[in-house]
């Protein structure tokens, strides 16, 4: 990149990274006077009004330095106070949020004051939060040490919308298809073409306000006077026509995402397989005489736009969700709809733009295939070589398969991407909702062996299915532990049912719903069922925790019998206190998952196949199937704290394996292949809705061309396992430790949490602790 360029890139960066972060509660503002404007409408129009009024008025910024504009507040990184979906947990942390644990923002004492007095009356038992706490609150408490239930307080997002139809039709091309179904719309459904139609005008008015600031700046920036009046001018034509150019596809495509974020303020709305995309836009630019320096530039300023967003999070879901994971995921490579292989400019430019920058956002992804070229492989790790916990690499030849046994068309699944973290969707056409729960199956398997009894708070939790110490056989104590996921299942998916329903009362998206196929066809928004696919994810927790804690029962208490039920399940109650012989003995001689020991490796597999099967007799509310994962984001902490000590001879209340599919740290003791081949006896189906694996090299293994050679080969052996995923943090423990006593020195600092990547930094200590404590490699045997 040209020295102007890289100096353009550098300063918007430290323009952002030096930009104090605050809750804003502007658009809460706009949205609360707006539904007082429109008491009696249907819910989809409140909504659609309410939106095209923070288009319109919201207030906007641009730096004359950006050749990409436009965010959902006028600062940078702020957390938006968003009371359609909850305000009742804002009002309880208002003067908290500068200090809690995790993901701290600054607060206005001003906007604290407007918030109690006009907001908070008005949304008072009104939002998506307030609802579901009255009518389900309790039943959903009484779950939650098991399966906790999630999108209680805020807006659906996990989807990749068609960015494809976006840029063929623009805002105005929307708004004429919108308006032909109206005509012939039935009354049930002229609401939802009425408020597209009303949504759209706004997106139309707020491109043409970035279009007159970019003016304005240019009067009184001559220096930078020329890029402003191309803002401008592809500001103005993105209102009126599609988009034609590869400037003007970025900067349409970032309208999209923020508009998308002030409909729903929710995580991970993704892009996609922007190579593909974007592909027809750059050679019409090239062929125009841009330069690959330029359309890097242009990339580069587009990432840079994907991390000035970020989610403000209840400080009890920010533990689960540690570390502004917003998740805009962008995947390169893979195939295309008939097999053929995926390769052009941009899959490299966005590597190199990675490469170059290294912020946590976008979410790059990586697709790999069976003739994935060397080059973009090779391409690949050495971005990996560089630190910032991208990309992650997926695998077609697992990821296709269980996405054709889940009912996906076999064209769409080859042609699959990835949403927020490692969530597998098809394109444009999908609402997987696939964060609806996280199912703790060790916390299922404490109170199968003390029945019902939570070891944390000495409470009767669940049902009593019987007890470790009344169990004669093996078998017995799996026919409980059967019993007691039933249960709880069957609770989950009636709770899961609820969210939904609310979601579609209280949180319709006409936008969203505009640019996911089918929905304009039929006129039904996104969120009751109108898209192609409906699909529901739930995320199984932790296989590896509980492997090894089948395997130490298994061994000790019925197969070698050389610890009785009694004593394990004492120990279990003491947190292993006067049982340190047992202890040593459970995590010394008891073989452990990711160390190639197929009996232990199976006996997670079979409760992951038994849950996967029951699940499945489910449809979701919106008709669809429910399918699993295995992901925790960050709450492998907090769910470890709400889980005693258990068999596998982890203490009471710490975390349990990170990742998904990953190893307990410390105990992958046979090194990467062996976990390899002991995640590859996982089904690939049973993470339809992603799965995660973890890995940590130290960087001197990428230090020569030998090493880069060996991880090659190390991701061909990843790939002929078919093994959905993986990810690779590269950094020295000694860093990690450096960044815990100097955070200032070390802000930049990025690390791969799960299936995502955050500041070190900004991480709450335990989570610190547990990124510190994973295995790191120095080689692959």
């Amino acid at each position: 990149m040209e020295a102007m360029a890289a100096e353009r890139i550098q300063t918007l960066r430290e323009h952002m990274l030096n930009e104090p972060r605050y809750a804003s509660i502007e658009q809460a503002k706009i949205i609360t006077e707006s539904y007082q404007k429109h008491p009696n409408e249907p819910r989809i129009l409140q909504r659609a009004h309410a939106l095209a009024a923070a288009l319109e008025q919201m207030e906007i910024t641009i730096d004359p330095l950006e050749l990409i504009v436009g965010n959902r507040t006028a600062g940078v990184r702020a957390g938006v106070v968003f009371p359609e979906a909850g305000s009742s947990w804002v009002d309880r942390e208002l003067e908290t949020l500068p200090s809690r644990p995790q993901d701290t923002f600054n607060v206005h004492e001003e906007d604290i004051e407007y918030f109690r007095r006009i907001i908070k009356p008005f949304w008072k038992d009104a939002s998506l939060e307030d609802r579901i706490r009255i009518d389900h609150g309790e039943e959903l408490k009484e779950i939650g040490r098991v399966a906790k239930i999630n999108q209680t307080d805020h807006a659906q997002g996990h989807i990749n919308p068609n960015c494809r139809t976006w840029l063929s039709k623009g805002p105005l091309g929307l708004k004429t298809e919108a308006l032909s179904h109206l005509e012939m719309a039935d009354s049930e459904k002229r609401p939802f073409y009425q408020a597209v139609v009303l949504v759209m005008d706004g997106a139309i008015a707020f491109m043409r306000r970035y279009a007159a600031l970019a003016r304005t700046l240019a009067t009184s920036h001559p220096e930078a006077a020329e890029d402003l009046m191309q803002v401008a001018t592809i500001c103005d034509a993105l209102a009126e026509r599609p988009a034609k150019t590869f400037h003007e596809a970025l900067q349409g495509l970032w309208f999209l995402f923020v508009i998308l974020q002030m409909e729903s303020n929710a995580s991970s709305f993704s892009p996609g397989r922007l190579d593909m995309v974007l592909e027809p836009y750059y050679r019409t630019s090239i062929s125009d005489g841009m330069s690959k320096d330029r359309a890097l530039e242009l990339i580069e300023c587009l990432f840079l736009k994907f991390n000035q967003i970020v989610y403000m999070r209840s400080a009890s879901s920010a533990r689960y969700f540690a570390g502004f994971p917003i998740g805009f995921n962008i995947a390169v490579g893979g195939q295309d709809r008939t097999g053929a292989n995926v390769e052009n400019d941009l899959s490299y430019l966005f590597l190199q733009a990675q490469e170059e920058l290294g912020l946590p956002q976008p979410n790059l992804s990586v697709r790999l295939h069976e003739n994935t070229t060397d080059s973009l492989l090779k391409k690949a790790i050495r971005v990996v070589a560089k630190g910032s916990g991208m990309p992650q690499f997926f695998n077609d030849e697992a990821v296709v398969p269980a996405l054709e046994e889940l009912g996906v068309d076999p064209a769409d699944a080859l042609d699959y991407a990835i949403v927020g973290c490692v969530e597998l969707t098809t394109q444009g056409d999908n609402l997987g909702w696939s964060d609806a729960a996280m199912f703790n199956l060790n916390k299922a398997l404490e109170l199968t062996l003390t029945g019902g009894v939570d070891l944390v708070t000495g409470r009767v939790l669940g049902p009593d299915f019987g007890s470790l110490d009344t169990y004669a056989s093996y078998e017995e104590l799996e026919a409980s532990f059967a019993k007691m996921i039933d249960y709880y299942m069957d609770r989950m998916v009636e709770a899961c049912a609820w969210v939904e329903a609310a979601h579609i009362d209280l949180l319709p998206t006409a936008f969203l719903s505009a640019v996911i196929d089918d929905c304009l066809e039929r006129g039904i928004d996104v969120t009751a069922g109108g898209a192609h696919y409906n699909f529901s994810g739930i995320q199984m927790i932790q296989v590896a925790n509980l492997a090894d804690s089948l395997a130490a029962l298994k061994m000790l208490v019925y197969d070698e019998q050389v610890v009785s039920a009694h004593e394990m399940l004492q120990a279990l109650r003491d947190n292993f206190e006067g049982h340190e012989i047992l202890h040593a003995r459970i995590l010394n001689k008891v073989p452990k998952y990711g160390n190639d020991v197929a009996w232990v490796d199976e006996l997670g597999c079979r409760w992951a196949e038994y849950f996967q099967t029951r699940l499945r007799s489910f449809t979701n509310y919106r008709g669809g199937p429910y399918h699993t994962g295995m992901y925790t984001v960050s709450a492998h902490v907090p769910m470890g704290e709400n889980v005693g000590a258990s068999p596998d001879g982890r203490l009471s209340q710490t975390p349990l394996a990170d990742g998904g599919m990953s190893p307990m740290y410390g105990r992958d003791l046979d090194g990467p292949t062996a976990v390899l081949k002991s995640v590859a006896r996982l089904d690939p189906s049973l993470t339809s809705n992603g799965g995660l694996l973890n890995m940590k090299f130290l960087p001197s293994f990428f230090a020569t061309e030998q090493g880069i050679d060996k991880f090659a080969l190390f991701l061909h052996s990843f790939v002929d396992l078919k093994i959905p995923h993986i990810q690779f943090n590269v950094v020295r423990r000694e860093d990690l430790i450096a960044a815990q006593q100097d955070p200032e020195r070390y802000r930049s600092l990025t690390v791969r949490v799960a299936g995502y990547t955050a500041y070190f930094t900004e991480l709450a200590g335990k989570l610190q602790d547990e990124i510190i404590a994973r295995t790191s490699y120095a080689d692959m045997s």
